[in-house]
């Protein structure tokens, strides 16, 4: 059961990782635009994408939970403690992405181009920590 519980979470991680990828770079070229044509279609995009993203996130979340549930003694792993801070930290990145979502749609954007590049490379970062702790299991705390 464990590794069905594990596939479906690395399936939705993949899809939540998809959008909090590509919904940044969406920010970038809606904070460049300038014709209210294509300000209206990012938000259109955006707004679709993050229903995409919060349901492999919401899957994703629930899928791991349950391995937990089934398996409570990995709970007692330093790498996997670590890794749930990681996830709680990309928690907040997603939401952080929906507030930027709306101060866009809303037209009440202060945020430059350059600011939402940098933005983008958050999850980059996550992902290559979360990985790393997940496939290596290094043994601490």
């Amino acid at each position: 059961m464990i590794l069905w519980l594990k596939a479906f979470h690395v399936t939705f991680v993949v899809t939540w990782f998809a959008g909090l990828f590509y919904l940044p770079r969406l920010f970038v070229y809606h904070a460049a635009a300038t014709d209210t044509t294509s300000r209206e279609r990012f938000v259109v995009m955006e707004r679709r994408l993050n229903g995409i993203m919060s349901l492999g996130g919401g899957l994703a979340i629930l899928f791991g939970t349950s391995m937990l549930v089934a398996q409570p003694a990995y709970l007692t792993l330093g790498w996997l403690r670590l890794k749930l801070v990681l996830v709680l930290l990309l928690i907040g990145y997603h939401y952080y992405c929906r507030v930027l979502m709306r101060e866009l749609a809303e037209g009440r954007n202060t945020r430059s181009q350059r600011w939402f590049r940098l933005f983008n490379e958050v999850p980059a970062v996550l992902l290559i920590a979360i990985v790393i702790l997940a496939v290596v299991k290094p043994v601490f705390g």
